[in-house]
């Protein structure tokens, strides 16, 4: 008990110490509702309904829309919520800090979370590898040009048994699955890693671009420290019809999977239509950060209450 009380006290100034960090870059901090009528659909992410709304799992719908409305440097420390996730480093409920900056790309967005973790965490400076490195390195083979067959190969050579459901032709499920099991708990073992430009296929809400190698990549970034992703960023996409047309490909994925189809975020979409500026956004795991901070093994180790004890 003394442990976990001493978790929390050091929660606090982490909280503290990462809100005087925006302050200090001149950001404004924002409070979005928790409960709307529309989410952005996720393919992996399944939202929680309350009623005929949904409880948010990210405050990046409204919060683009205030970069719309222009505002142009803003955080929010707030609670997000997503069904089905719990375990050591999962909980329904958990506190997310988000944060947007007009005229960042890419760069500009992985160097502000390198300086944000550095100062939380104490950590030296993040190295930079690109997702086709990460590939490269541990598994010697590249992402962005492998079939799937040969993916599977990769997978069967590494002694990864063919999870049940898996599509054995989609390519972004073997490179999902080898970079779960294979690649992130190599991460961030030295230092804090950076992995970024994550193929096109994997874009989220990121813009596209092509590589001197005539590569399409997406301006995707995520953060790892000690094997355990900590951060999720984008050179944000800013085209209304193509973000439209990215969500309802991931309806009709989660429709083949059986998985009901979600409201579009007309709102969003709307905002876009109007102008949404250049910008880097990037969403952090609060719950995450403070375990790593105080060398937790679990979640439950540093938030005041896990469904088990409230």
């Amino acid at each position: 008990m003394h442990k976990r009380i001493a978790n929390l006290n050091t929660r606090s100034e982490l909280l503290r110490r990462l809100r005087q960090f925006f302050y200090d870059r001149e950001f404004v901090e924002v409070e979005t509702p928790l409960l709307a009528s529309e989410v952005i659909p996720e393919l992996h992410i399944e939202p929680c309904g309350v009623g005929c709304k949904w409880l948010q799992a990210s405050p990046e719908l409204h919060m683009k829309r205030l970069l719309a409305e222009g505002m142009s440097a803003f955080f929010q420390i707030t609670r997000s919520f997503r069904g089905g996730e719990r375990g050591r480093l999962h909980h329904p409920e958990f506190t997310i800090v988000e944060w947007y900056r007009a005229d960042d790309d890419m760069r500009q967005g992985m160097t502000l979370l390198d300086e944000l973790v550095q100062t939380l965490l104490k950590t030296p400076p993040a190295r930079c590898t690109t997702y086709s490195e990460a590939f490269q390195t541990h598994l010697g083979i590249c992402p962005h040009t492998a079939s799937s067959a040969e993916l599977e190969n990769c997978a069967v050579a590494e002694g990864i048994v063919n999870p049940q459901g898996l599509v054995r032709t989609n390519r972004d499920e073997w490179l999902n699955l080898l970079l779960a099991t294979r690649i992130e708990p190599l991460l961030g073992r030295q230092e804090p890693e950076i992995l970024c430009e994550y193929p096109a296929s994997q874009a989220a809400l990121a813009k596209l671009v092509t590589r001197e190698n005539g590569i399409r990549v997406a301006e995707r970034f995520e953060l790892y420290w000690r094997g355990i992703e900590l951060a999720n960023g984008y050179h944000e996409l800013t085209a209304a019809a193509e973000l439209r047309a990215r969500l309802v490909q991931v309806n009709q994925a989660r429709i083949a999977e059986g998985r009901p189809e979600l409201p579009l975020p007309e709102s969003l979409l709307a905002a876009m239509e109007q102008g949404l500026p250049n910008s880097a956004g990037c969403a952090l795991g609060f719950d995450r950060l403070v375990m790593l901070a105080v060398g937790a093994e679990s979640l439950g180790e540093v938030i005041a209450f896990t469904e088990s004890k409230e």
